[in-house]
Formats: C-alpha cells, structure tokens, sequence
C-alpha cells in the first residue's frame, strides 16, 4: 500500500489543516483506491508564534479610499484574472463604477417601486438559503447577500444598469466577497476559477439573471480599478506579504533559521513507514520535504511532489538551507514532480537548476495572485498528475 505523506504550507493552523489535509485524502483517493493518507500537521509544533502576544506590530493603517479619488486605468480584457483580482480586493468595485456614472432620475409616479427593490427582494431571498447556493466558495454567502442588500450602492447602480446586468454584478460581487474574506483569513482552500464561475452564473440566475447560454452582453466595469484595487489589497493583506511576525511570513523564517527539528519529526515519521512513501508538499510544506530528503536518504521514499514550492528560488539564492547551489542534487533523492501554476507567484521551476531530476507540470487554476497559491488542492488537474505518478 502506497503511504501519501501531506505536508502543509505557511500560515496553516487547525481548524484550517484537518480541512485541507481531508480536502486531498479525498482527491487523491477518489481516483486511486488503497492509498494511506498520512497528514504531517507541523504548524502547531514548529510554527511560528507571537510570544509577547503580538508587541512588535505596529496598528493598522486605514485601507479606506477617498470618494473623489480618481481609479487608475488598466485594460485587462484579455485577462479575466486581472478582473477577479481587482474584486477581491474590492468586491463591489463594478458596482461602484455603475453608481458613479448612473444618471439623475427625473420624478417617478408615485407609488412605483424604485429598480433596486427586486434584486434587494431576490437577495433577502438568497440569504434565506444560508450558504448552500455558493457552498463550493467557503461560508459567508448569506452574510455577504444580507449586506449588499443595504449598501448604499445598490440604488444607484440600479439606475444606471439593466436589471440582468445588475444581477451579474451582484452576483460576481457577492462570490468576490466570499473569496476575498477567505483570503483574509489566509485559508489554505480556495476555490479554482471554473468552480467559482459556476457559483457566479447560479447566484447570478437566483438573482434574476438569464442561464448562461442565452447572450447577456456584460462586460466587466472593474478594468479602470484594478491598479488600485491591487494596491489596496497589498495594504490589506500586508501582514501577510511584509512582516515576519504573521504565521504566513513567520514560518518561512522560522524554518530557516530553526528547521533542524520540523525536518527530524518528519524523518520520524517516515521511518515508520512501509514502503511506497511518497512526500507531497505545498509551498513551505514542498521546502520541508526537500530539505528533509537532501538531509539524509529516506530509501522508503519513492516520490517527491511540490505544489506552489519556493525550494527551487531558495537553491538559486543559496537560501535552501541543506543544499547550496551550484552542488548537484543528491543521487538519492527520488524522482520530483513540481507542480506550479503560471499566476502562482510563489511557485518556481527546477528542471533548468537540476537537468533530469525535476519535472516541472503546469497546472492552471485560473486564480489570480494569491488566490492561486491557495487553489492547488482545489484542483482535479493538481491530483491527476500525482496519482499518474504515484508507485
């Protein structure tokens, strides 16, 4: 029986890694019976922790924009990932646009309901569902419809828009609110991009929109936001991407400079293994079972498997700490697959840094950055090359 060794990346911590570790037993054994899936959960033990409970951060920096501040122009038409990351960084961007071109309204007659009221009755009416409707994204659809229904932009957007248009623009609004609180929350699963447009169209339907297949004619309004939009989720999410004292940076130090022990518990936890072992690895996760297997041979170890990896960057710089480049990858080393995705901006390539001992497999998402780092397990493409890989 093949042993499946999962790995975890930066910033994971329970509840987040039973969720994540459960997310790829599933994947892998739907389409191969008989594996063992063997989790090895490090964050707890050897993650990174604020001791003094958090004294070195500086307070927050407000993340609001102006009302006359002016949106940047870029023209993303022919990159619809540019779009999503615009909306996760502000999920009601488009509709923002809508309201601030709406024209004035001349008297309507009175008694006559104002165009936002049906797509606020038709939200209440979603949020009545929970989050059953857009479950594939993660919780927080009925908290997302309840509150759109109350923003102030709705009545205006609704006046410049059709009512279909209106709908899919809610509805995209609603599934960027979703991911982008996940995000936030630095959750380890996000949705790829086909799950998350089949979402959109079914919200967009409940919303009042017509199916898919009929021609709705609506272009994306976000285009002249997304330099802006990509600024402010830098600065929203700057724990993450900045300081060393957020589990997501932290680890990564942490394992630097005291990987000694994360490496030896895996060793541990190897050996009590019958072979087949196979390591499989994301982001830090992928580093840690490099490192552990240039360290010292592992013989039960038949296959390594990185998803979103820095090892390769960290050879290159001559930061990996058990192997300094240029030196060859030890021999015993077993076969590597390396899993990237193109928009993954924390995913490298090896095959050019060790010539016949890596091969490097593109798999799309289709999730900007950093949606596309948390979007491996999601992905059927990510478990078809590892199960066609398997011993």
């Amino acid at each position: 029986m093949t042993a499946v060794v999962f790995i975890h990346g930066t910033g994971v911590r329970e509840p987040g890694f039973s969720a994540l570790a459960g997310r790829v037993a599933a994947g892998l054994t739907a389409l191969r019976e008989g594996l063992r899936i063997v989790p090895y959960y490090w964050g707890d033990t050897h993650g990174a922790t604020l001791a003094a409970g958090g004294a070195s951060l500086p307070p927050e920096a407000g993340t609001t924009r102006g009302l006359n501040e002016a949106p940047a122009v870029v023209d993303t038409a022919d990159d619809p990932t540019a779009t999503w990351a615009a909306l996760y960084a502000d999920p009601y961007a488009e509709l923002a646009l809508a309201a601030a071109g709406a024209e004035p309204k001349g008297e309507r007659p009175p008694g006559s309901p104002l165009p936002h009221q049906r797509l606020q009755t038709r939200l209440a009416a979603l949020a009545a569902q929970g989050d059953t409707p857009a479950v594939e994204l993660g919780p927080g659809l009925a908290r997302a419809a309840t509150d759109l229904a109350a923003h102030p932009l709705l009545a205006p957007a609704a006046e410049a828009l059709t009512p279909d248009d209106l709908a899919v623009l809610a509805a995209r609004g609603l599934a960027a609110r979703i991911i982008a609180d996940a995000l936030d929350a630095d959750t380890p699963l996000v949705p790829v991009g086909d799950t998350r447009d089949t979402v959109v169209d079914r919200i967009a339907e409940a919303l009042g929109a017509p199916p898919r297949g009929s021609e709705r004619g609506m272009r994306s309004l976000v285009l002249r936001v997304a330099g802006s939009a990509a600024s402010r989720a830098a600065v929203r999410r700057r724990r993450a991407l900045t300081q060393a004292a957020h589990p997501a940076a932290g680890d990564v130090l942490r394992y630097l400079s005291r990987g000694a022990g994360v490496r030896a518990d895996l060793r541990t936890l190897v050996a009590g293994l019958e072979p087949p072992v196979v390591l499989v690895g994301h982001s830090l996760g992928g580093i840690i079972a490099l490192d552990t297997l240039i360290s010292e041979p592992l013989p039960q170890v038949r296959l390594l498997v990185t998803a979103g990896s820095q090892g390769p960057f960290l050879y290159e710089s001559g930061s990996l700490p058990c192997l300094e480049h240029p030196a060859p990858l030890p021999p015993h080393v077993p076969d590597w697959l390396n899993l990237y995705d193109p928009r993954d901006l924390l995913g490298y390539l090896g095959a050019a840094l060790f010539p016949g001992r890596v091969t490097d497999t593109a798999v799309d998402s289709r999730q900007p950055f950093p949606a596309a780092h948390s979007a491996y397990w999601t992905n059927p493409e990510v478990y078809r090359h590892i199960v066609d890989r398997l011993p």
